[in-house]
């Protein structure tokens, strides 16, 4: 028996790497632990650096290599996507900050879009649109069947009123993947359809949030009145929820490993902050650090099998548990790093090399045990789908 990588596999890892050797750029190259830390002037949501990076990706098809290369890739199998997935989460490299277009929209419109729709994909992969993805509301967060924002048909447009909320990328998009009710008279995960709205359409209206970090890359955007053609429907009338489960699963299938790297990185990062502190003879500390290096490689192994489920076509339930396990030992293993700092922990002044960084990371993991299905939801799943416990 031979468990390694085949040659044609190897071959590909080594020109992936000759790539990233050669064309990452400076600002990359320092990694990042949250998108808290990447380097962004106020108000530039998008760096400049990153949508050339995602550009250059596509046209060397490396944005998304087991598409083919009209749509930045290279017609790869799907243990050579593991690899790039593995070798930039790895170095710490992104593809790109706004995942809406390349991670969603698009193997959407290709699974459900018509010709002129799919016509759209390879500008969102490139990252020459920018989407934003209208799913969350105030009343229908990670309950998405529970969305009230209304898109009645009148002659050949649609027209929306309602509100989206926590909706990442929504000041700098040109266009949003929104989902509106249609049919309020069927169960409530049937009413449901998806729109393609220009986000310059009369009677939107984007607000800025600012969370705790400082940042404002959410938004709630409103919706009065809005006029929608009957051509910017994908897939049919009514049939919005099966777009949801599609392309919440494309997001999530390769999600996991950039997790499990960072809580790897996490983790090798707390041997290096309790030795620097001289907390590293402490049992009680090397014992909470080791639990968390237990479940870092349990995860990956998770991910191995959910990944080859999901390559061969079938479903990846070991997805969602992951979504739960990821981000919530995301968060105990920074709170360690705070317990270990001590009292320097919320110093964000130039204390030392470990100052700010840690009470950052504190701050944006919250949102990372919410963002993407929250952890209840993600439990309800597990518990229902997985596991056959009654509602």
């Amino acid at each position: 028996m031979r468990l390694a990588w085949s040659d044609d596999d190897e071959a590909f890892r080594a020109e992936l790497r000759a790539f990233l050797d050669e064309h990452t750029p400076p600002e990359a190259g320092r990694g990042f632990d949250t998108i808290g830390e990447v380097s962004v002037r106020e108000g530039e949501i998008i760096p400049q650096w990153l949508r050339d990076w995602q550009a250059k990706l596509f046209d060397h098809g490396w944005m998304i290599p087991g598409y083919p290369p009209e749509y930045g890739g290279r017609n790869c199998t799907p243990s050579q996507t593991l690899i790039f997935l593995e070798e930039l989460a790895q170095r710490r490299i992104p593809r790109a900050t706004h995942f809406p277009g390349y991670a969603i929209v698009a193997p959407s419109l290709l699974e459900y879009g018509d010709a002129e729709q799919r016509a759209l994909v390879p500008a969102a992969i490139r990252g020459d649109t920018i989407w934003c993805i209208g799913m969350s509301e105030p009343n229908a967060g990670s309950d998405l069947a529970a969305l009230r924002t209304r898109a009645d048909r009148h002659g050949d447009v649609f027209v929306v009123n309602g509100q989206k909320v926590w909706t990442s990328y929504a000041t700098v998009a040109s266009k949003c993947f929104c989902y509106v009710r249609t049919d309020p008279d069927v169960p409530k995960h049937k009413g449901i359809s998806l729109l393609i709205i220009d986000m310059d359409t009369p009677g939107i209206d984007v607000r800025p949030l600012r969370h705790i970090t400082g940042q404002a890359d959410f938004a709630e955007v409103f919706f009065t009145d809005v006029e929608v053609p009957v051509a910017n429907l994908v897939g049919e009338l009514n049939g919005g929820w099966a777009i949801t489960q599609g392309s919440l699963a494309h997001e999530r299938a390769g999600l996991w490993v950039d997790g499990v790297a960072r809580l790897e990185k996490t983790v090798q990062d707390l041997v290096d902050l309790a030795t620097r502190h001289g907390k590293h003879a402490d049992a009680g500390v090397r014992r909470r650090i080791a639990a968390m290096y237990e479940v870092a490689s349990s995860l990956r192994s998770l991910g191995y099998k959910g990944f080859a489920s999901f390559a061969q076509g079938s479903s990846a339930p070991e997805h969602s548990y992951m979504k739960v396990a990821s981000s919530e030992a995301g968060k105990a293993a920074i709170e360690l790093g705070l317990e270990i700092l001590g009292s320097y922990a919320p110093v964000t002044g130039p204390v030392d090399d470990d100052a700010g960084r840690w009470v950052t990371n504190f701050l944006v993991n919250f949102a990372n045990t919410i963002a993407g299905g929250s952890s209840e939801i993600q439990r309800n799943i597990i518990a229902q789908r997985i596991l056959g416990l009654p509602r």
